[in-house]
């Protein structure tokens, strides 16, 4: 461990493996690892964990509908659907925790006796609307308005025997049940004065708006036990009771730190988190009933949630943009979009050509015109050129760093500042802004080429010393740019650095490495194959 970095603990969420992952699951998992790899790269010391979901009635009911024995079995062969396709997509996690493994529930059953021991939770009965698929509670005012907003909206009344879920408009059912309760009603005020005092954990805006909005709705305590199947954690004073699964789930987030083991050092050094970025539909368990929960333990909040919008896709027989989910059978595969377009630019067209904080429909078409115009077009074949003339001018390799190097030219113009306006924007999590600032650099050289035709200055003697000028600085300008673009295609971006001859890992921080001039140049330089192929339709 780097303890003289300061620490980054980034998460995703856990990820049911009631099927395998999708479109959308992926989308989550590389947007969390672009900001890992960013934090990385500016000299922390990262701590990135995913990991998946495995308890609950939904789990159990996969693993009987697959002819499955257990549900860890089922469980157990879902874990390389997961794992596979995070090592494909270059996915770089430090951790990949499981809600079965024994260090997560052993922290659960320290986490529900803290609980316990502080006056938070109590024993009581359950009558109230439960939504199977999403396994999530709700009470009758929820519904009540829910089925207001259909009827205002055009649609047929819902049963009244089972109203439509207000989160995904399927049947609710009516479950009453012995349970364990939480408190949650004693943590409307501390809740709302927390938002007001950190403006900044609730990101985008337009969802701090939202949560604030239900909370000042008021608060009903949660039942947080389920007693009518046994697949969950079982509560440590409560032999009949398992944990609710979204409170099961939620500590994931400490006990891959260590929380209720014999050794919690790493959870003492890096809780609380600096981010957990989920989906929109989650917000309300991680922005209302988790910083609960941690209050009632005691225990820190973390610094930020990001809640991203939706992949959208529209439904040929409907006409409606929906969600993208698994229970709509809607999914695109993410091997489908690999196949199309590479790892590489999978990344990159999911990180910048989505705001991260909107819905954001997918289409085959617009991805072809984002790869050919970003990639194809600009990237690939700036480098492509550039190492080209190197070759042909300069005898296979770079250009040396000329006298003149820190000469202004429209390229150290178009470089000076880069790092402080994109890692502002990767702060915030706009990756689309942070690709538009690179892609000023990309742009600004493949006009420089164009105006300063080397091509030309090569068949003038008197000329050279101008054409080892120019392409230096094309070199330099690439060199910069492809630090920037590491954290969206880091295979891509090692790739271009062998070819330029650099170390393949650089031993000085981003925002150092972004300065003009850091490449000496004489190296020998490769030009390869074209890293991004133009697409057809």
């Amino acid at each position: 461990m780097a303890a003289d970095k300061p620490s980054y603990y980034i998460t995703t969420p856990i990820y049911y493996v009631n099927a395998k992952p999708h479109l959308g699951t992926a989308y989550c998992t590389v947007m969390t690892d672009v900001q890992a790899r960013f934090r990385r790269a500016c000299g922390y010391d990262v701590k990135f964990l995913t990991g998946m979901d495995e308890h609950g009635e939904k789990v159990a009911e996969a693993a009987e509908k697959n002819g499955f024995d257990t549900p860890q079995a089922w469980c157990d062969s879902m874990e390389p659907a997961f794992a596979d396709l995070w090592r494909a997509l270059e996915i770089s996690n430090d951790d990949f925790i499981r809600t079965t493994q024994p260090r997560h529930i052993a922290g659960v059953q320290k986490f529900l006796k803290v609980l316990l021991d502080r006056g938070y939770i109590y024993k009581g009965a359950y009558d109230g609307w439960y939504c199977r698929p999403d396994e999530t509670y709700f009470t009758d005012t929820q519904v009540h308005h829910h089925e207001e907003e259909r009827l205002a909206a055009g649609e047929a009344p819902a049963d009244p025997a089972h109203p439509l879920c207000p989160d995904c408009d399927r049947p609710l059912e009516r479950i009453q049940e012995e349970s364990w309760f939480f408190k949650l009603s004693a943590f409307q005020q501390p809740l709302l004065d927390f938002y007001a005092a950190h403006p900044d954990f609730i990101q985008p805006e337009t969802r701090k708006n939202e949560v604030i909005s239900f909370v000042s709705g008021g608060l009903k305590d949660l039942s947080i036990s389920r007693s009518t199947f046994d697949w969950g954690v079982p509560f440590p004073f409560d032999e009949d009771h398992v944990a609710y699964v979204w409170v099961d789930a939620l500590i994931n987030y400490l006990t891959a730190l260590g929380y209720g083991s014999d050794d919690e050092a790493e959870f003492r050094r890096r809780w609380p988190a600096q981010a957990h970025i989920v989906g929109k539909d989650i917000i309300r368990f991680h922005c209302v009933i988790w910083p609960a929960l941690l209050m009632a333990a005691d225990l820190p909040l973390p610094e930020k949630v990001f809640a991203h919008g939706f992949l959208t896709v529209r439904n040929e027989e409907t006409g409606k943009v929906e969600k993208m989910s698994k229970s709509r059978g809607n999914v695109i595969a993410p091997e489908e979009v690999m196949d199309l377009l590479g790892v590489g630019a999978y990344r990159y067209y999911f990180m910048s050509d989505v705001v991260h904080g909107t819905d954001a429909p997918i289409s085959w078409g617009r991805m072809r015109q984002v790869y050919n115009a970003d990639l194809a077009n600009s990237w690939g074949n700036l480098v492509s050129r550039a190492l080209n003339m190197s070759i042909k001018y300069f005898d296979g390799c770079a250009p040396a760093r000329p006298g003149t190097w820190d000469e202004a030219t429209p390229l150290k113009d178009a470089a000076d500042g880069v790092y402080g306006r994109y890692a502002a924007h990767m702060e915030t999590f706009d990756y689309q802004g942070a690709a538009a600032d690179i892609m000023q650099i990309v742009s600004a050289a493949n006009l420089y080429i164009e105006n300063s035709a080397p091509w030309a200055l090569a068949k003038d003697p008197d000329k050279a010393g101008e054409l080892e000028l120019v392409l230096w600085n094309v070199l330099e300008a690439i060199r910069i740019a492809n630090e920037l673009y590491a954290p969206f295609m880091p295979a891509i971006s090692a790739e271009v650095r062998r070819r330029l001859g650099l170390p393949a890992e650089q031993d000085a921080a981003l925002e150092e490495l972004c300065q003009w001039g850091g490449l000496a140049g004489g190296q020998p330089v490769e030009k390869g194959d074209p890293l991004f192929p133009r697409l057809q339709d």
